[in-house]
Order: C-alpha cells, then structure tokens, then sequence
C-alpha cells in the first residue's frame, strides 16, 4: 500500500478531492524493504495470495511507487516487464505480481517465524468491523444506481430513490459524476459492498478506503467514429496480413462489441472484442488479465454476481492481431477463411460457426461494414 494512500489530506492532496468529503485515515508506519515502479499498461490489481485467482484488494497505476517488503512464489504471469511466478509483499496479505515491477535490488524472500521459536501465544486478534455512517440520497435525476465499482460503466446491482437512507463505510475515487448535490469524483461504498457516486449523498466526512488511491482512474480520450475508424484500419490490416481475417469484419466487430471503443473494456484493458483469459492464459499477444465483476441472469429472470477474467492489450493493434488469431486458431470458423478477400462471406461463415447467437449479428456487422464503407480497406481484393 501507498505510503499517501491513508494520510490526512493537506496541501496538494486536498485541493485534489476539495468538496467531495473524503478524507484519508491515518495509518502506521511501514518499514519498506525496497522502493519499486509499477509498470502496467491500464490497471493493475492488488491481490489477497500471490494468485490471479486471488481476492482484488485494491489498484495500482502506471509509474506509481511502491514499498516491497519481500517475495513469495505464486501463479506464473506474463507482464509489462517479465515472465515470472515471483509475487511482490506490499503490505500484510497484499501481493502483485513481479511481472510489473521495476526494481533495481533485489527483493528478499518472505519468511515465516518458526511456531517453536514462539514462546508466547498472542490473544485472537479482534475484529474490527466497519464504522457505517448513514448518508441520504438527493436526486432530481430519478433514481440513483449502486455499481460493483466507482464508474458509471460498472454493471448496475440495484438503484436509491430521492431521500433514501444509506449506509456508508468509506470513499474511493473514480469517475467524475455532475449530480444533484455537486460535482464529485468521490464514490461512496456501502455495508453492502456496492458503490453509488457522492455526487447525490448528503454525507458527514468519509474516509479513504482501505488499499484505495487517492489518484483519479485514467481514462482513454473518446474518439468520434470517423477518427476510431482511421485509428483502427493499421491493427485490423495487419490482422489479415498475419491471420487472414478481412479489415472490413475485424473494425465492423471492433464497432458493435465496443461500443465504437468506448465500453469500460476498451478504454481500460484495450479490449474491443471481449476476448477472455482462460484459467489465467492470456496468451501470446495479450499483456495480461482483469478481473471483472459482472451481473448474469438466468432465464427463469434471477441475477446474480459472478467474476469474468478479460484479457488486457498494450494497444488497439494489439487486441485486433489476437482477434484475428482466435478467430485462426478455432477450428469451427476454418470455412470463413475461404473468403479472405469478401468481408460479407467471411462474417457469415463465423457467424453461421456459432459465433454469436444474436439471429441479428450478421445483419448488424454487415450494415456497420456498408454504411461506413470499410470495404476499401480489405487487402486482398
């Protein structure tokens, strides 16, 4: 954990939240073994055990410093620096994995005291439970909606009406939302679990969250379609150079499964496709793995919480190579790359090999492929 991440705030670090009511914990010194750099292309996850599979406890930037205690052997993870099952300590049972970090010593090995050399057995430590501070809801938008993250694109779990009670625990910082009651970067976490934007709670004072940064999430700039488009047109030419698959099927799917690249997945992990990690591979283009919370449902119309693990990208061209090569690799689409110069043939042939089971998806690539004329971009006519 950031030495910065629980102080009080002064100076810099309270004009940076000034009007949104939170407040960093003081917190007890930390005798760091090494100083470090991550070094991550969007977000790096701060796990529970030295495993992907492992509980997020908190976020990590690009170039932020770290204090390393010392290091375990975890799951092996392919990063922005190495390949490597190294695990970095950064505090008591927080780990991140060694492939994105930047050290210049050596890390020491975590080691554990022997249970004979204990001579007196320490009482159960108490538990703590979370002080919940009871908040009320101002809305003149309708109602509020609580997220499973601080960002407007989190999946949804359920929504406050004006002057609702609520109960609060701590704050964390995330996207700026313009509300009834001020404009706030703050998100505010319930006993729950969830989150709902300060930007329409009447609050006292909260405190940072445990592992939370006080440094707002960076956001890729929304592009308008004509710039996506020409952004796009280099990574999905050379994904039919190496792989086969037509430029006009690669920047059409990229389009209706991003949102023209602007769903959370794109603008934090470069993800335009969805392509998932599988029990922790991301493979050889990919650069690593996110996990997400998302909400599914069942016919019967019951939802519930689950975790999807998304693979992250180093670029736009990067994710539109792995498209194509997913797309190479799975043999039930080997008829579409009969048809590498006609983009209609090619996404039909995909689509008809179960690709999606929307009935409309040939339809609805197609039409995207025809009104923006990508078809002047397929090579190999």
């Amino acid at each position: 954990m950031l030495h910065t991440a629980r102080r009080l705030l002064t100076g810099p670090l309270l004009i940076a939240v000034i009007g949104t009511g939170l407040v960093a914990a003081p917190a007890a010194a930390n005798a760091a073994r090494v100083s470090a750099t991550i070094s991550v292309g969007s977000t790096l996850l701060i796990r529970a055990a030295p495993s992907l599979a492992a509980r997020s406890v908190g976020t990590l930037h690009n170039a932020q410093r770290v204090s390393v205690d010392c290091s375990v052997t975890g799951t092996r993870v392919r990063g922005q620096v190495r390949t490597t099952a190294q695990w970095d300590r950064i505090g008591t049972g927080r780990y991140v994995s060694h492939a994105y970090v930047r050290i210049a010593k050596s890390v020491p090995v975590c080691t554990r005291t022997s249970p004979q050399a204990e001579t007196v057995k320490s009482k159960p430590a108490k538990v703590v439970r979370p002080v919940v501070i009871v908040g009320t809801v101002q809305s003149g938008d309708g109602r509020v909606n609580i997220r499973t993250a601080a960002a407007t694109s989190a999946p949804r779990t359920g929504s406050l009406a004006d002057d609702d009670k609520v109960g609060l625990v701590c704050g964390v910082v995330g996207d700026l939302v313009n509300g009834s009651v001020r404009s706030s970067t703050q998100w505010d976490r319930l006993s729950n679990g969830g989150y709902i934007s300060h930007a329409y709670v009447v609050t006292p004072t909260l405190h940072l969250c445990p592992g939370a940064s006080l440094t707002p999430p960076r956001s890729s700039p929304t592009l308008t379609n004509a710039q996506f488009i020409a952004a796009a047109v280099p990574g999905a030419q050379r994904g039919w150079r190496e792989f086969g698959v037509p430029a006009s099927v690669t920047i059409a799917q990229a389009i209706l499964e991003s949102g023209w690249g602007r769903s959370s997945l794109s603008t934090a992990d470069r993800n335009y496709f969805g392509i998932k990690c599988f029990k922790g591979q991301h493979g050889t283009i990919a650069n690593g793995c996110h996990v997400y919370t998302t909400s599914e449902c069942t016919t019967a119309g019951t939802c519930f919480s689950t975790t999807a693990v998304f693979r992250t990208y180093a670029s736009l061209t990067d994710s539109f190579r792995d498209h194509g090569k997913f797309l190479r690799v799975n043999s039930r689409y080997r008829p579409a790359f009969a048809y590498p110069a006609d983009g209609n043939k090619f996404i039909w042939a995909v689509w008809k090999a179960g690709y999606a089971t929307d009935p409309n998806y040939y339809t609805k690539v197609t039409g995207i492929m025809a009104a923006n004329r990508l078809y002047q971009y397929d090579l190999g006519k």
